[in-house]
């Protein structure tokens, strides 16, 4: 080994979701959502000189419109590139203090992957027999922060406002987080608190509930002075993190509320259908409010139907992991895709 490899930043990345090239399958796996974005999208023209000059450092557009549709003030809204990106800026600017950042052990993959990635201490702090979190693990105050997933992934369980209030109240020295990834599918949002609490930031995504993961479109809401400090960070580390085309289509689909509730109300009506159907089948389903559902099956391993299943052309996402290595987490397609599901289900099972 050459002595420069010794200085090498070692981390072990992050694995996201199989985006297999052929068009012929069933794609369960990567909780993107299946009705595409509003029709509005499609009926943009851009002028492509505009590609020439460089975007807006503020992403005003996209910034006014989304404070304007969450009854903010701009200075309330920082954008990014996707959700990952604004967490992962969110890491490098509030995670600072030298003491571990806290959160579940069952949760979204990448939480660890950026504290490793920034040389934060973390502590995972077990879900409990039912895979829910459990609130007297974060009351101490006596932590760098605070991050989870609400509804946490991949189990898809929602806590109440109730729930995450009394965990910023006890943390008043530390930020928490709440990744409101999956909130549009059925849960009550944290948002209102940020106006009462200065610690806490709500973050956001467009590629679940608006359909455009593709363009990789993420926000954070919370106090001024928190957003002051993201954009401090981001306008020393990249100015220009969203291109022009995102900030147009984005600030285009947010006029769609009626698309984007018909699309919402589908796929909460297909997900409670599905759990029905899988729960006549034998699997334990765990209550989801989620795009998701993550069902353990009784007659057969999940990896092996994992791989039946993609065999078959159908793709859901398996965790080979302590504790939810029996379970698989199904992404909700459309009534048809999912009838299709149910029925090679019944073929196997």
């Amino acid at each position: 080994m050459g002595s420069w490899e010794e200085n090498i930043r070692r981390v072990v990345p992050y694995v996201p979701g199989e985006q297999p090239s052929d068009t012929n399958i069933i794609k369960l796996n990567t909780n993107e959502n299946p009705y595409g974005p509003s029709p509005r999208v499609k009926a943009i023209s851009m002028d492509m000189d505009f590609l020439k000059k460089y975007p807006d450092p503020r992403a005003g557009l996209l910034v006014d419109k989304l404070a304007a549709y969450h009854g903010l003030e701009p200075s309330q809204v920082f954008v990014g590139v996707g959700s990952d990106d604004v967490i992962a800026m969110s890491f490098m600017t509030f995670f600072n203090s030298g003491k571990p950042v806290l959160f579940p052990d069952i949760t979204y993959s990448f939480y660890d992957v950026w504290a490793d990635m920034l040389r934060i201490p973390y502590e995972k702090k077990p879900l409990n027999d039912d895979f829910r979190i459990v609130k007297e693990d974060y009351m101490n105050n006596d932590n760098g922060g605070i991050i989870f997933p609400n509804p946490n992934a991949p189990t898809g369980i929602l806590v109440g406002v109730d729930f995450i209030e009394d965990i910023v109240r006890a943390n008043t020295d530390s930020v928490v987080i709440i990744d409101e990834a999956y909130i549009d599918f059925g849960g009550e949002s944290a948002l209102p608190l940020i106006n009462k609490y200065e610690n806490l930031l709500i973050t956001r995504t467009f590629s679940k509930s608006r359909s455009m993961a593709g363009l990789r479109i993420g926000y954070a809401m919370g106090s001024a002075k928190l957003i002051k400090y993201l954009n401090d960070v981001k306008y020393s580390f990249n100015s220009y993190t969203m291109n022009t085309p995102s900030i147009i289509l984005g600030s285009e689909v947010i006029d769609d509320e009626e698309y984007f509730r018909n699309c919402l109300a589908k796929i909460i009506d297909t997900r409670d259908w599905f759990t029905e159907k899988l729960t006549e089948l034998g699997f334990m389903v765990l209550p989801s409010k989620s795009n998701f559902v993550f069902a353990a099956p009784k007659s057969i391993s999940a990896e092996e139907l994992f791989m039946k299943a993609r065999d078959n052309g159908i793709f859901f996402r398996y965790f080979k992991s302590p504790r939810i290595d029996r379970f698989l987490r199904i992404t909700i397609g459309t009534r048809e895709e999912m009838e299709k599901v149910v029925n090679f289900l019944v073929s196997v099972l």
